[in-house]
């Protein structure tokens, strides 16, 4: 699917301390997609009955609306910004609203400092499975200036991924890191002539890096300006995502590289979901237009 011309970005307001961050970066996403810039905040009613009045919970909602949007203002004057408070719980009214979005926006709820655990309940886990647009989740720790790092497995849905990250890494005037991961060979391969453990095989560890360069070729025609690099690593595609992640100032990725469902997340997207420290983007709902394809 081709987002309409007028789809915006929605930025998701969620507690005071993490909205800021989370709109500037929406906005400046709005701005670099020439998009207009959506604020959405879910008013939980359950609290505000709770709560000695209604107008209490309402007007800070109200509030925390009036000043996200002042904020959007100041870090991209040009963009068209509105914003509406909606009833219900924020990842159904997030995933409605994504029906019609180009990029829904929001906070990691502090995924990214909780270590090894996981909550497989995270707001931004549950969006990013079921959004009907591409999803871009913001850590609280401001990344480095590195580049744009991007996951291809050679599937369809990792090629759309890397066409959109040409697009990132163009709007960030930064490099693009492509990287596709090839798992070791399974452990009962016996070692080599010279007693060392066996590594990948040398066919496949080449036919991967040609098919790596072939496909960041066809699409980086649409981008000549930005300068790239292309990498295949051997490990676990998780760990090495996540390790490659930490010098990035983006990470993107497929929802699902081998089977690109509806309602569903691969291993590696939802391990830079949990553990990257860089903002992650889960791209689906799109189709790519780059070429051949790519």
């Amino acid at each position: 699917m081709t987002p309409p011309a007028d789809a915006p970005v929605v930025a998701a307001l969620g507690s005071p301390e993490t909205a800021g961050q989370v709109v500037r970066l929406a906005a400046r996403e709005a701005a670099g997609h020439r998009r207009p810039l959506r604020l959405l905040h879910a008013f939980n009613w359950s609290a505000a009955l709770e709560a000695p009045s209604v107008l209490g919970p309402r007007a800070q909602a109200e509030e925390l609306l009036e000043r996200a949007a002042a904020a959007a203002g100041e870090e991209e004057p040009a963009v068209p910004v509105s914003g509406e408070i909606v009833e219900g719980a924020p990842v159904a009214a997030l995933v409605r609203r994504s029906e019609s979005a180009f990029l829904v926006v929001m906070g990691d709820g502090g995924m990214s400092r909780c270590g090894t655990c996981i909550r497989a309940d995270a707001p931004a886990v549950e969006l990013a499975a079921r959004a009907g647009c591409p999803v871009l989740v913001v850590r609280p720790e401001p990344p480095p200036q590195g580049p744009v790092l991007v996951g291809v497995d050679g599937s369809a849905s990792s090629r759309t991924a890397l066409a959109f990250a040409f697009g990132c890494a163009s709007r960030r005037s930064a490099r693009l890191l492509a990287v596709r991961v090839v798992e070791p060979p399974p452990e009962d391969r016996p070692p080599d002539a010279a007693g060392r453990p066996p590594g990948p095989d040398k066919d496949e560890a080449h036919d991967a890096h040609a098919e790596l360069a072939e496909l960041v070729a066809r699409c980086g025609r649409r981008h000549p300006e930005v300068s790239v690099e292309c990498h295949v690593v051997v490990g676990d595609p998780g760990a090495v995502m996540v390790g490659q992640s930490r010098s990035a100032q983006l990470t993107v990725v497929a929802a699902r590289g081998d089977e690109p469902l509806r309602g569903m997340l691969g291993a590696v997207s939802q391990s830079l979901l949990y553990h990257s420290p860089a903002p992650v983007v889960v791209v689906r709902g799109l189709v790519s237009t780059a070429p051949g394809g790519a």
